[in-house]
């Protein structure tokens, strides 16, 4: 082990659903207000070019928890939970000695996704050698029971304060909570019925997710987050012990419900929609040309759409209120480490787990649809004692549990396959890769669904390839094309770039296969 025993920083690690990376002040957006997590940036390393590994919730998020992409790890889809026998940048942290916490949205486990379940037609090709209801730490059910869950270790973590749910559904430990503040279980569930009544609805753009929540702010899941974060923090350094906190903010995921005044800040009226918002959609696969025609479903909330032009702009308009209330909340927990004096002893991370395509070429939500608005994702790394910078070199979301093993001292474990940014902390200029590899699986597709069984895509210093198992073929020129408008995949249009980003796709599978062994291995 390489640990400095004099080198033990905190580690502070926020973590929002579905926020894109143009959406916020430090990104150039010049409506969205965020003073907080502007002031963060400032003081750090910004990745302006920082890719996820995969767009999906519960892959990327246990990429970011193990440094492993999701075809090594086993979540490549929301279906499926991230098993307790892969080790964490987390347990190798409690290993060492720090206090361990996960506070707001977990997802390494699917009771939030069980809609994604489906039958797959064929008996099982695993069995679980884990003990029974391993995996039902994030079922509703469990806490509505109220049943105390108190693990000791929840994948490296010493404690948890879960919520569950988006918009204004509450569920797991915050559910518990809202309940002892008098808040009837009939509020709680409202967030994802679509026919429950509200006083604050946008009925123009019809769509039943742009509506305010129907309870204080004090209730909601931002408010919730940032107080059990406080909580944590305050309790870790009276033991004066290094802790970790994975503040984890379900906004702004759809639904878009935030209490007010949260809800009304900014006007539908005032929003402009993407410059690509009129995309005809030449050179698109078919998939998304399905997507695009699409109009938002009543039932099946997660589904992706075209959005009419009102839609998106309320759309855009509420989720910026939803940022804006968490950059609140980022305040209110950096203001909490001043007053703890713990600031100079505390890397503090910001990203989100991916994107939303919020009205880029005429489409709304995620899936199977790489495009830069899903891809790329908000992040910065404020490390004490580092010179920070604006970086425009490539990085991944599977680079960070590298970066903060490498700062806090520890040693990578076997079978992490990204690299540490630590470079790029005091060399902004600094390059570590020279790709990034997307990976994006919708098992639903062996059933009939119109939609790709696996999609790979490739991000180099100058271009976006995507392949998917239908062998259709996506090619943009980021140099000259950076709004993703001419496929150069198509008409033979450049067959050169095609068959050089072909060949960075194969490079980077080659480099992604798993060839971790499990330990001890028997003489």
């Amino acid at each position: 082990m390489k640990m400095d025993p004099m080198s033990r920083p905190n580690v502070l690690f926020v973590i929002c659903d579905q926020l894109r990376a143009d959406h916020l002040g430090f990104a150039g957006n010049q409506v969205v207000r965020t003073p907080h997590i502007d002031a963060i940036a400032a003081g750090g390393t910004v990745f302006d070019r920082a890719y996820v590994n995969n767009p999906i919730c519960m892959p990327n998020r246990s990429t970011m928890m193990t440094g492993r992409m999701p075809s090594a790890h086993g979540v490549i889809f929301n279906d499926r939970s991230l098993e307790p026998s892969e080790t964490t940048f987390v347990s190798q942290l409690r290993d060492a000695g720090w206090r361990t916490g996960l506070i707001g949205k977990s997802h390494l486990q699917h009771g939030e996704s069980r809609n994604a379940v489906v039958d797959l037609g064929q008996p099982a090709g695993r069995h679980s050698p884990f003990p029974d209801a391993w995996d039902t730490l994030e079922h509703d059910e469990r806490y509505e029971r109220g049943e105390v869950v108190a693990p000791d270790d929840f994948y490296g973590f010493n404690e948890i304060h879960l919520t569950l749910g988006h918009g204004a559904k509450i569920g797991a430990h915050h559910y518990q909570w809202a309940r002892e503040q008098g808040i009837p279980h009939e509020v709680l569930h409202r967030g994802l019925d679509p026919d429950a009544d509200t006083d604050r609805v946008l009925d123009g753009p019809n769509w039943w997710q742009l509506r305010a929540a129907p309870y204080l702010e004090e209730i909601h899941s931002t408010n919730y987050v940032a107080e059990q974060t406080i909580d944590f923090i305050e309790r870790a350094e009276a033991d004066d012990s290094p802790w970790m906190a994975w503040c984890s903010f379900p906004d702004p995921h759809h639904p878009m419900s935030p209490p007010e005044p949260w809800f009304a800040r900014h006007d539908p009226n005032d929003i402009d929609l993407p410059s690509t918002f009129d995309d005809p959609g030449d050179g698109w696969p078919a998939h998304i040309k399905l997507i695009h025609d699409l109009r938002p479903a009543r039932r099946a909330w997660v589904a992706p759409f075209g959005p009419t032009p009102e839609q998106a702009r309320a759309a855009i308009a509420i989720t910026y209120g939803m940022i804006e209330y968490i950059d609140d909340a980022v305040g209110r927990i950096v203001a909490a480490l001043d007053r703890l004096s713990a600031a100079d002893d505390t890397i503090i991370v910001f990203t989100s787990d991916h994107g939303d395509m919020m009205g880029d070429h005429g489409l709304i939500l995620k899936l199977l649809m790489h495009f830069q608005g899903c891809l790329r994702v908000p992040m910065v790394i404020n490390a004490p004692g580092k010179a920070g910078g604006r970086s425009t070199s490539l990085a991944a979301s599977i680079d960070l549990p590298h970066t903060l093993l490498d700062l806090c001292g520890l040693d990578e474990f076997q079978g992490m396959q990204g690299t540490s940014l630590t470079p790029l902390l005091d060399d902004a200029s600094a390059t570590v890769r020279d790709a990034v590899l997307v990976e994006e699986d919708f098992p639903n597709a062996v059933t009939g669904a119109p939609f790709p069984l696996k999609t790979r895509t490739t991000v180099t210093d100058t271009h976006r390839y995507t392949r998917d198992s239908d062998g259709f073929e996506m090619l943009y020129d980021l140099e000259h094309d950076a709004d993703e408008l001419t496929n150069l995949a198509v008409d033979d249009r450049d067959p050169a770039a095609r068959v050089a980003a072909l060949d960075a796709l194969c490079e980077q599978m080659l480099r992604a296969d798993d060839i971790t062994r499990m330990e001890p291995v028997s003489q």
